[in-house]
């Protein structure tokens, strides 16, 4: 059985758009007629650019291989054009086709991708969501409103959830880190504060940032938290210095978790090694797939770090963080997007129960694309998946984060 083909189809959901502006999925087909799904995650090139690495990788690293051959194809891509680096955005690509060469693997003996990873650990995974706007709630006002959060966070724990996120901090911005504003620490205050509220000891509240501050705001802000107990304080600071992440974790009395814009082991590694994380959030499309996603569980086990696989894409990147969640023994939880077009792309066949998501069953991935409903909803704009906000952090007039939602009047320009 050797790799044949690759298809990739960037789908975008209906507004709002929680998980991104559009969703890149790939189909790879073998000479013997299985074929297996993949989903890359946060492409920093437009769709186009990146459909055409996508294709670049497959060909030049993957094609004619046998699909259990990951560590070797692995390699190739990570080593490719002299670098043996993280490269974001060839692992980006390479992540994708990866997660697709274990749902072939799956189908081909008739398994779920967990078994072939070392069997099942967890019969069901804990899951978490972010807090989004209820049917009734004003979008616009919901994002810097305490009791709407309030509201969402006790609708979920009802539901049998039992951790919820939220981000009130402000923006972040491609100017890199900034001090918080005062606004932004007196309604952080307010969430942490009408979210325990509203849910008690029913619910862990996990505090997401992204990277927005300098080292010195994240220890000002963490510290401001501490009293309500989150259960982790999310990527205070920018990814692009490590090591800085060690000040934060000793100034603050909450475990620092962050991972979704790392790229394999070698990054998570500095992280451990210097004690900058206590929880790993690995985005599995884009930090190298499920295998490197296995590793970088591995290696956290010594250091009694636990992983929490990051969603912030479509359900096929979800379904893939499923079965490496169902394999390890240092899981914490998974974050999840409950939405129509999240369970109807993958036909329903893995959900959440009770704030839990029962180990699939099924082989591969143990889902279902519906090929047909993804070619429905193309991107056809210019936009990125996610885009940083150029203005600063406003210090007079308040700040608004919009849960990484486009805006309403979105235009697709960059």
């Amino acid at each position: 059985m050797k790799l044949a083909d690759c298809d990739v189809i960037v789908t975008a959901p209906p507004a709002p758009g929680w998980g991104g502006r559009y969703w890149i999925l790939v189909k790879v087909t073998t000479d013997t007629g299985i074929t297996g799904w993949g989903e890359c995650y946060g492409a920093a090139v437009g769709p186009a650019a990146m459909e055409a690495v996508i294709r670049d990788v497959f060909e030049r690293h993957m094609e004619g291989e046998h699909p259990e051959n990951v560590e070797r194809m692995f390699r190739r891509a990570y080593s490719a054009g002299f670098t043996q680096r993280p490269d974001p955005t060839v692992m980006g690509a390479f992540s994708g086709l990866e997660i697709a060469c274990w749902d072939i693997l799956g189908k081909h003996r008739g398994r779920p991708v967990w078994a072939l990873l070392g069997g099942m650990m967890n019969a069901r995974v804990r899951a978490y969501s972010y807090l989004y706007p209820l049917p009734h709630h004003r979008m616009a006002d919901f994002w810097t409103s305490s009791a709407m959060a309030a509201e969402s966070a006790l609708a979920l724990v009802e539901r049998g959830y039992t951790a919820v996120k939220f981000d009130p901090a402000g923006p972040y911005t491609f100017r890199g880190g900034h001090q918080p504003a005062m606004w932004d620490i007196s309604l952080s205050i307010a969430f942490c504060e009408a979210v325990r509220e509203a849910v008690g000891d029913r619910a862990d509240l996990l505090f997401g940032t992204h990277g927005q501050f300098t080292t010195e705001g994240a220890i000002r802000l963490g510290q401001a938290l501490e009293p309500y107990a989150p259960l982790w304080f999310e990527e205070p600071i920018p990814p692009d210095n490590l090591l800085e992440f060690q000040r934060v974790q000793q100034a603050v009395r909450i475990p620092v978790a962050t991972g979704e814009r790392l790229t394999t082991r070698a990054e998570f590694a500095t992280l451990l090694r210097t004690g900058g994380a206590r929880i790993l959030q690995p985005a599995l499309g884009r930090a190298g797939g499920i295998w490197e996603g296995r590793k970088i569980a591995a290696l956290a086990e010594p250091f009694n770090a636990e992983i929490a696989p990051h969603l912030y894409a479509g359900p096929v990147e979800w379904a893939a963080n499923v079965q490496l969640s169902v394999a390890i023994p240092n899981l914490l939880i998974a974050e999840t997007i409950e939405t129509d077009f999240h369970r109807d792309l993958i036909r329903g066949a893995i959900a959440v129960d009770e704030g839990y998501i029962p180990a699939p069953q099924a082989p591969g991935l143990g889902i279902e694309v519906d090929e047909d409903l993804a070619r429905a909803h193309p991107y056809e704009g210019t936009a990125l998946h996610l885009e940083m906000q150029e203005a600063p952090c406003d210090y007079a007039q308040g700040n608004v984060f919009a849960g990484g939602a486009p805006p309403p009047a979105d235009d697709d320009t960059p």
